[in-house]
């Protein structure tokens, strides 16, 4: 590690900006959450020939916001023969566990919410999978045969995925030889490698057990809306009833992030042993400059002007990220290539959760 990015990292890690990113895991997490259901719904109607939400904001794009407000202004009720305590605190601790489990994943090199522990990713994996208990506790304490149910099943499938998650990790871990998040992407570099390719079966395994462990079909017997109304949420409605939601979207984000950091090289871009596909770290301002120019397309063909400026601001956006990547590439080999590093680093690995999340979108609407 090179002295830049230690003093870095020990600046990122004084309790003061641990705490500042704490909040920040707290506030935006649920909102990106929101997003993503957004996201999938899109997907979920171009799958269909639809155009999904539109109403609310260009293009729908405020209609997470929407839906949250409906959500923190419904009533909130509680059955008469209901555990109110743990009824109470089952959505909570899925919640929390979700976003606890955020803290020890290193989103690039120098970018990381916690400490920078030497079992990171055994932490972020042994907190996430306290997710599931509230579940459990929440169906029990419904006091309803359709919700004890759900629990069950969630029950049932935790002693399954689990282990199962387990020993696919541990194949990652043996070709590490770590479990500290950094090592472990470093030691993807220094194979030139990502594991993927030398532990494929370890990989698959681990992608089964991710889609179980958050509840995705074709493993949503918890929820199995066609059988138990709601499963384990029957009786929830209101903020409790979102807190288990965004939890669900929370722990996709969880999981992709280890199965990424694990498996896919982290922050590393494709083959980074490969040096002649150097030129693959123009990648984004490539990307970002295609969608700006689509955008710009497509605000000459919108009728309507408040639809035609929302185009124009994207390709705006854009434009300025590509430039802010154009002018981050000369710094790959200056005294400032943490500068290029983190930047970098942070765009391929939110790439790769994002393809990971997409996977989940894209199981589910395609199984029969």
């Amino acid at each position: 590690m090179s002295p830049t990015l230690h003093s870095i990292l020990a600046f990122v890690q004084t309790w003061w900006v641990e705490l500042l990113c704490a909040l920040l895991i707290v506030l935006v997490v649920p909102l990106i959450a929101g997003y993503i259901v957004l996201v999938e719904r899109k997907v979920m109607a171009d799958m269909q020939a639809r155009l999904g939400p539109m109403r609310v904001g260009p293009h729908g794009l405020l209609q997470p916001i929407a839906d949250a407000l409906k959500l923190l202004i419904k009533e909130d009720l509680i059955p008469d023969n209901a555990d109110q305590f743990i009824f109470w605190l089952a959505p909570v601790l899925s919640m929390t566990a979700a976003l606890t489990s955020m803290g020890a994943v290193a989103f690039g090199p120098w970018f990381q919410v916690a400490r920078d522990i030497n079992i990171g990713l055994l932490f972020v994996v042994g907190v996430s999978a306290l997710g599931p208990f509230g579940i459990v506790l929440g169906g029990w304490a419904s006091n309803n045969h359709y919700s004890i149910i759900g629990a069950l099943r969630s029950t049932a499938q935790l002693i399954s995925y689990e282990t199962t998650a387990g020993f696919a990790l541990v194949s990652g871990f043996l070709l590490a030889g770590t479990l500290n998040v950094h090592a472990i992407v470093e030691a993807q570099r220094t194979d030139h490698a990502w594991y993927i390719f030398l532990a494929p079966v370890g990989f698959f395994t681990y992608l089964i057990a991710s889609i179980a462990e958050t509840n995705r079909a074709p493993f949503d017997l918890p929820e199995a809306e066609s059988e138990l109304v709601a499963g384990y949420m029957t009786e929830y409605s209101g903020f409790r009833w979102s807190l288990y939601f965004l939890a669900e979207y929370a722990n996709m984000i969880v999981v992709a992030s280890v199965g990424t950091t694990l498996f896919l090289g982290g922050w590393l871009r494709p083959f980074p042993g490969i040096h002649w596909l150097g030129w693959l770290d123009a990648a984004p301002t490539i990307l970002l400059a295609a969608v700006a120019v689509y955008c710009v397309y497509r605000a000459g063909k919108q009728p309507a002007r408040v639809q035609s400026l929302f185009m124009w601001a994207v390709a705006l956006a854009c434009f300025v990220f590509a430039f802010i990547f154009a002018l981050a590439a000369p710094l790959a080999f200056a005294p400032l290539q943490f500068m290029h590093d983190g930047l970098y680093g942070a765009f391929w690995f939110l790439f790769k959760v994002s393809a990971y999340i997409y996977l989940f979108m894209w199981l589910r609407f395609t199984l029969p």
